[in-house]
């Protein structure tokens, strides 16, 4: 089987990973399966900082469609010009979309036209918002999709509601995690924080990427000042220019909050596994800290893995600054709920993947 993988954005590449080490163990044991990784945006963006690729353990991409126009439309037009002419240029059996994103769609949309098989890896998330952009892609790509590889027993039930056809869902488990375990001996501490005198374990981990938080600025500086005034420890920052430059004119005392720059993933993940907690507004770090054990606050009222907050460490909050200040206070008091680890969070998603593609094959 020649499988083409799509990667839209850097979260995706984290999930990808597993998988190439999988089917390049796979053909060293002889069998017949290749793949090849096609990435819609720019060989010189952030997405495919080298750093990333080397962090991960992972090849460069095989194809990078150079499609990075910030208009949804163009982009959308784009990347299905764009993969239409790469896939006819190097056929596949089958196409691998990921996550939810518009290169997952569009994609999808051509492998389809093409007659092609499409498999789509975390299927059946649903925030039931028809207004949330996401919910559209994914809505599209689990209509269209051959195969659905699911992180959990509540995608399949989504799936199931929309009739599709149980035989082709595969509940594999959480492929996030696969990376996550594999990496977790190879975490790098990161040298800021001895040149601030922080202490592992003596600190709170902030991220946020949502335009809607950082474009509103009075919601943003009620945010950012609930977080300063409520945590009796140093909070660390790492976040892109757009966001920083968004808190820093805000006016507020940033002494003890430190703003960083994005770390490699070998450092951030350093700083995830030694946070006192966490508060973010990514799924994916919500992820990884339930699997790590470290209480997470999440600002959003939604969490496309619902089993992270169900028995994992995570708390929605909405962007509600009342409710950030009660998780803070009840996390610094020692009192955070008890957590598990979800069913097959155990590192074999990608094993049992390829092992399905095997047996469809």
């Amino acid at each position: 089987m020649n499988i083409t993988i799509i990667a839209g954005a850097r979260p995706n590449f984290m999930k990808i990973a597993p998988l190439v080490r999988i089917i390049n163990a796979e053909q060293e044991r002889g069998k017949k399966l290749s793949y090849r990784m096609v990435y819609t945006g720019s060989d010189n963006d952030f997405n495919t900082d080298k750093t990333l690729f080397s962090d991960l353990g992972m090849p460069q991409p095989d194809a990078c469609l150079g499609i990075e126009s910030n208009d949804f439309f163009e982009r959308f037009a784009g990347i299905l010009v764009a993969f239409a002419r790469d896939l006819e240029s190097h056929p596949a059996d089958l196409v691998m979309v990921v996550d939810d994103m518009t290169p997952t769609m569009a994609c999808s949309i051509v492998a389809k036209k093409k007659g092609v098989k499409v498999a789509h890896l975390v299927a059946g998330i649903r925030s039931f918002d028809m207004d949330m952009p996401k919910e559209v892609n994914r809505m599209i790509t689990d209509g269209l999709s051959d195969y659905f590889f699911t992180a959990g027993m509540n995608s399949n039930r989504n799936l199931n509601q929309t009739g599709t056809e149980q035989s082709r869902v595969y509940f594999v488990g959480n492929i996030l995690i696969d990376t996550l375990r594999y990496n977790c001996p190879r975490f790098i501490r990161p040298n800021v924080l001895a040149e601030t005198n922080i202490k592992d374990g003596e600190y709170i981990l902030f991220t946020l990427n949502r335009r809607a938080v950082c474009d509103n600025s009075e919601l943003l500086k009620s945010l950012i000042e609930t977080l300063i005034k409520e945590s009796k420890l140093p909070v660390v920052a790492p976040l892109h220019s757009y966001v920083a430059e968004k808190i820093r004119n805000l006016n507020l005392n940033l002494e003890r909050f430190h703003i960083l720059p994005p770390l490699p993933y070998l450092e951030f993940g350093h700083m995830e596994k030694n946070a006192a907690g966490i508060v973010t507004d990514s799924g994916n770090v919500a992820e990884e800290a339930t699997f790590l054990g470290i209480p997470c606050i999440t600002l959003s009222d939604y969490a496309e893995h619902p089993e992270t907050v169900n028995i994992g460490t995570n708390v929605l909050v909405n962007d509600n600054p009342e409710k950030l200040a009660e998780a803070l206070q009840q996390l610094q008091r020692g009192e955070w709920k008890k957590s598990a680890l979800p069913e097959r969070w155990d590192g074999h998603t990608a094993e049992r993947i390829i092992q399905i593609l095997e047996e469809i094959g």
